[in-house]
């Protein structure tokens, strides 16, 4: 069982043929609001392994806690992502996953826990693990390549969940609102960002694909800038993947950033 999308994406492709994946969340649904149905909780209960983020999704916290303790795997147990996520300000991050680097991390951590299920196909799992790593390592090349000169370093997103992602490449986040999408800013948090994206040049407000694109059109309208698109691949629908969701963000990042 996979909490979320980034999860089960790692999980397919260490596990290969020989692992059924689920997602507990839908595909296209917002995974902090999940609530577990009956069946699902039996799922868990049955599960030879849960991947999840504790401190993501407070459903899947409770019911691992209380079907799941003895076969789960909990992302934020991984050593190396408790080091600062360059959104300090805004509380934990969660969104470790859209860091490639820390991700291999997670993914060299889940191959390891992955070994020790019953049946484990073990030399497999390593294969594909070192593979996946090695496509992470070329993702984050591509990205540190086409960030690195660019006319702007500022990013005003609708709420705070690139932090890793800034951090790792040296680029400032400025978020409308907090780590909860669903959280209203104050009205005096959207003319102060305002007030900073016209003071910084900024081309283009982001939103999030699940989430409503009103306030970032009213921060860019009001700027005189664009609102596009950067996705904190939580859900992913219909034939994009994690790499392909990357990709449109570094092409969205690289056009609002003016880099060469």
């Amino acid at each position: 069982m996979a909490a979320f999308y980034p999860l089960q994406f790692i999980s397919e492709r260490i596990g290969g043929a020989g692992v059924r994946v689920t997602n507990l969340t839908k595909a296209g649904a917002e995974p902090h609001d999940l609530e577990l149905q009956p069946g699902q909780l039996a799922a868990i209960e049955q599960a030879d392994l849960v991947v999840y983020l504790s401190g993501f999704q407070p459903a899947v916290d409770e019911a691992v806690g209380q079907e799941a303790k003895g076969h789960a795997f909990d992302v934020a147990g991984v050593e190396t992502l408790k080091e600062g996520s360059g959104d300090e300000e805004h509380g934990k991050d969660p969104h470790v996953w859209l860091d490639p680097v820390r991700l291999s991390v997670i993914v060299g951590k889940l191959s390891e826990r992955l070994q020790q299920v019953d049946g484990a196909d073990t030399s497999g799992i390593k294969t594909r693990a070192t593979q996946l790593q090695g496509e992470l390592q070329q993702l984050d090349q591509e990205y540190r390549t086409g960030l690195t000169s660019c006319q702007r370093r500022d990013i005003v997103t609708s709420h705070a969940a690139f932090g890793y992602l800034a951090a790792r490449y040296g680029l400032n986040q400025v978020p409308i609102s907090g780590l909860d999408p669903e959280a209203e800013p104050s009205p005096q948090r959207v003319a102060e960002v305002a007030r900073l994206a016209k003071e910084k040049g900024v081309t283009t407000i982001f939103f999030e694909a699940l989430v409503s694109p009103k306030l970032s059109e009213t921060v860019a309208k009001e700027v005189g800038a664009k609102a596009a698109v950067l996705d904190p691949i939580e859900g992913v629908e219909g034939d994009a993947t994690y790499f392909t969701v990357m990709r449109a963000n570094l092409a969205a990042l690289k056009d609002a950033l003016g880099c060469g």
